[in-house]
């Protein structure tokens, strides 16, 4: 499964991998190379709404899906104060089932991702490829380095509003998610216009966070007000199986940290590991019979979960509930709401955090 199931979407700038390289810990120019040619590539694979909706050659049930998209975006501006601009007003059929691969690699004991550094977004848990060969080649590698290793697909990803978003460099709707489920294209297109809000290099949890509190706050108002029963109780079924797994996966986080940072020797953590990746995968095979009817959307995670994997959930919800706090003591006004999460972004990582508690 995408890592979107998991109540996110990975926001992977164009600009991470195409940037000059900041520091000795970015990787050979081959990689900022496939990052420029993979964007350009995909952006110029779209075209307008508008386009394709007149076009006789479209297939009705994508009419259906783009006509649909383009009141989930007007949504946003309207409703949500999103950012109106060319974003997701274009189309692109890119032939894969996926935007981008990323690729999270974490210490045998340790559940904090390794990361890598780049110009204007700082450091970051990942890296995208274009091509799954290569995302493959590059976990490997770091497979061989002794580290955990995670591969999943990306179904979207932006651009954090530093590229021209007024024509065609904009970031497009995708067939990577074009068909989801009409809660789930709501979330992703919330959540990715978020990135283009408020950004704090570097800091993939605050970034995420924010994103996906905008994500959830946004869906919640557009199932409540445009959707019909049908989508809403589709979307009642994924959040309910959504926050199953972050309730069993945020327990075994805990376990797994403890055993880390115990005094256990390094064979001990070894097989104290293994167990609790068995059991892990135990609780939720029986979780899926019980409660989700043999769901299988989260089959994949569970079969290769690993540091690497569990690693990186925490970015996507660890912060969510004091932007939640924040929105609120906000006046649910999401003019105030931005300006507050913009000026809090300019602060110090640590005076962030305490911004979100107070």
């Amino acid at each position: 499964m995408a890592l979107w199931g998991l109540g996110g979407v990975v926001a992977v700038s164009l600009l991470a991998g195409a940037t000059v390289c900041a520091t000795s810990g970015c990787s050979t120019i081959g990689y900022y190379a496939q990052s420029a040619t993979g964007h350009l590539n995909l952006v110029e694979a779209s075209k307008p709404v508008t386009q394709w909706l007149a076009d006789p050659a479209t297939s009705p049930a994508l009419k259906q899906r783009l006509m649909l998209s383009q009141q989930i975006r007007d949504f946003a501006v309207s409703d949500l104060g999103e950012p109106d601009n060319a974003s997701y007003r274009r189309y692109a059929d890119l032939g894969r089932t996926a935007a981008v691969w990323n690729v999270v690699a974490a210490p045998e004991f340790s559940l904090e991702p390794k990361t890598w550094c780049f110009a204007v977004v700082g450091c970051v848990g990942y890296r995208g490829y274009y091509d799954q060969a290569r995302a493959d080649a590059r976990a490997d590698e770091l497979r061989m380095q002794g580290l955990d290793v995670a591969v999943y697909p990306v179904p979207a990803y932006s651009t954090l509003g530093r590229l021209p978003t007024g024509g065609w460099l904009a970031d497009p709707l995708l067939n990577t998610f074009i068909d989801y489920p009409e809660g789930e294209l709501a979330r992703l297109v919330f959540h990715e216009l978020a990135h283009q809000i408020a950004f704090a290099p570097g800091d993939t949890d605050f970034n995420e966070s924010f994103a996906s509190a905008v994500e959830k706050i946004g869906v919640e108002r557009w199932l409540a007000g445009r959707a019909g029963p049908d989508a809403r109780a589709q979307s009642a079924r994924s959040e309910a199986r959504r926050a199953d797994f972050r309730e069993l996966t945020d327990a075994y986080r805990v376990r797994f940290a403890a055993l880390y940072a115990s005094s256990a020797s390094d064979a001990e953590k070894r097989a104290g590991k293994a167990d609790l990746l068995a059991r892990l995968r135990a609780d939720y095979a029986t979780m899926n019979a019980t409660r989700w009817n043999g769901y299988g959307g989260y089959d994949d995670w569970f079969a290769r979960a690993n540091n690497a994997a569990l690693g990186v959930l925490a970015s996507y919800t660890s912060l969510v509930p004091g932007f939640e706090r924040l929105f609120e003591r906000e006046g649910r006004d999401f003019t105030r709401f931005y300006a507050e999460v913009r000026r809090i972004a300019s602060l110090p990582p640590a005076d962030r955090r305490a911004a979100l508690e107070r």
